[in-house]
């Protein structure tokens, strides 16, 4: 897309917005910025780069860094779920991560209110690395209420987006960060997700990269379980209802 808008290739109305904002960047002064905040940029050349997410069919074409970008090829879990969990999805989101962490995995998650706080919590809290896959730049504390998450992460993991300093949240920004998610992490759980979720989302971008998808069960009239249930019953998650549970299933993979 950049060099095509360079060349002067997209010309349609539809993306003139956007062409006209690539054209008018200024390269130089977008990496100062970035190193002016201490973030890392991240290329596929360099060594840090985590070679997983080339699996994807439309990969980063780089990557913004806030923290230890040595921990981005660990072997890890994805934790994705709603925003608005029950309190059972809270204590399973954290004891998951804690467990996993224990392990010696990371814990990867998108930064944001509900299981991804409390799967992030979970890590920190045991002394793990967690990684906050985030949908904004990395200058902007999105969501703004977990600012101190974030710091904490940043004791032994790390923040990353595919995004530029500056750029805020959008809802499509979200799904494309999803697979990101995705593509980290060796296996992805969904704790809890209402039948319509981007978790639905982030899970089926890891079975499209041939990662194991695991969901927890819930209460059968409860709605942030409908989607968890939903991809147990299309058979497109194995249901798990411990640690070792999961960590026998995810072991069959490798």
């Amino acid at each position: 897309m950049y060099e095509g808008a360079i060349a002067g290739i997209y010309e349609s109305v539809k993306l003139e917005r956007i062409v006209s904002k690539i054209q008018s960047a200024n390269p130089n002064l977008i990496l100062e910025k970035i190193e002016r905040a201490h973030f890392q940029f991240l290329t596929p050349e360099d060594s840090d780069w985590p070679h997983q997410v080339d699996d994807l069919v439309a990969p980063p074409i780089a990557l913004t860094v806030k923290g230890n970008s040595n921990i981005l090829t660990n072997l890890s879990l994805a934790i994705v779920g709603t925003r608005n969990p029950t309190p059972y999805g809270m204590r399973i989101a954290s004891d998951f991560a804690a467990g996993f962490v224990d392990r010696e995995w990371a814990v990867v998650s998108g930064g944001a209110y509900g299981i991804d706080t409390h799967a992030h919590k979970g890590a920190v809290i045991a002394e793990g690395i967690t990684i906050a896959v985030v949908a904004t730049g990395l200058d902007i504390n999105y969501p703004a209420g977990n600012a101190r998450l974030f710091e904490q992460i940043l004791e032994n993991g790390a923040i990353i987006s595919e995004v530029m300093p500056g750029v805020h949240a959008i809802p499509a920004r979200f799904l494309t960060r999803n697979r990101l998610i995705a593509a980290l992490s060796k296996a992805t759980l969904v704790v809890e997700a209402a039948f319509r979720s981007g978790s639905l989302r982030t899970a089926r971008d890891a079975a499209e990269l041939m990662r194991p998808v695991m969901a927890i069960p819930g209460p059968i009239n409860s709605p942030t379980s409908e989607g968890c249930h939903r991809l147990i019953g299309e058979r497109a998650a194995e249901i798990v209802t411990s640690v070792p549970d999961a960590m026998e299933f995810v072991s069959s993979f490798q």
